[in-house]
């Protein structure tokens, strides 16, 4: 058993001893130079602008979005919003009004619009006026043209 231990000894003893460093003195110097020029060229799609959703959750909203987008390889740029629609306003109003019997008052903001007062007028019941209706309502819009509601232009 006693030559089993010195027979371990000695063989981690050589593995110390073959884990040492060798050194030796070198009698030789050298120098090195070294330049080196690199280029990276990256390829990566171009960012992109996206143009926002506009969306109406409820579709009792006289609202109509618009959006855009443009892009270059330098800028990006979005846009977006909201335009009412006034004749959507009028026709939910009136038929608020006529729903809560309010039937001259409804009538009343149908006829801002310049096609249904003509309508009317060539109909035989004219619009209501200051509180006047039939002949009464036509009068007063012969009297004085101007309070006649206007024609809309288009952009043609």
């Amino acid at each position: 058993m006693y030559k089993k231990l010195v027979a371990m000894l000695f063989v981690m003893n050589t593995s110390l001893a073959i884990a040492e460093p060798i050194v030796t003195d070198s009698t030789s110097n050298s120098t090195t130079n070294s330049n080196s020029n690199s280029t990276t060229k990256v390829i990566s799609p171009p960012p992109t602008a996206v143009a926002p959703a506009i969306t109406n959750i409820n579709n009792d909203v006289c609202a109509v979005g618009f959006s855009g987008a443009a892009q270059t390889q330098i800028l990006g740029i979005s846009f977006g919003g909201t335009t009412t629609d006034l004749n959507c306003e009028r026709l939910k109003l009136s038929k608020t009004l006529y729903d809560m019997g309010m039937k001259v008052a409804a009538v009343s903001v149908m006829c801002q619009d310049e096609r249904v007062f003509t309508a009317m007028m060539n109909a035989g019941t004219p619009c209501p006026v200051d509180g006047k209706i039939g002949e009464q309502a036509k009068s007063i819009w012969e009297e004085d043209p101007k309070r006649k509601p206007q024609k809309v232009k288009s952009k043609d």
